[in-house]
């Protein structure tokens, strides 16, 4: 067992996404820590294989996104699931740190 404090990776790069750490990988699946200042965007995307992700906002506020425009109102505590397949993406209204766990690692 491990404990990693995440309140120690509360950085932002200005204007910009910062990809602040690599939390956990494994043979099963992946944890990593982006943090978002506010009005950037994590285009949306996909991978080609198959396998589930998720995407918890940690602080702050915007949009999770997805294919056709889709914007869905994103805030503290809520957590987006999703195919690995299935476009996937964010849209920080605040500066906002989100938590992205992708099963199995890529």
């Amino acid at each position: 067992m491990k404990v990693l404090k995440l309140t120690e990776t509360n950085e932002f790069t200005p204007g910009a996404m910062k990809r602040f750490f690599l939390v956990q990988t494994s043979e099963f699946f992946k944890i990593i820590n982006f943090n978002l200042d506010a009005g950037v965007t994590f285009p949306v995307h996909s991978h080609d294989l198959d396998g589930e992700l998720s995407i918890q906002v940690l602080e702050g506020k915007g949009w999770f996104l997805g294919e056709n425009d889709t914007k869905i109102p994103a805030a503290k505590g809520d957590i987006l699931i999703s195919e690995i397949r299935e476009p996937h993406g964010v849209m920080a209204e605040t500066q906002m740190r989100i938590i992205v766990t992708i099963a199995p690692p890529i």
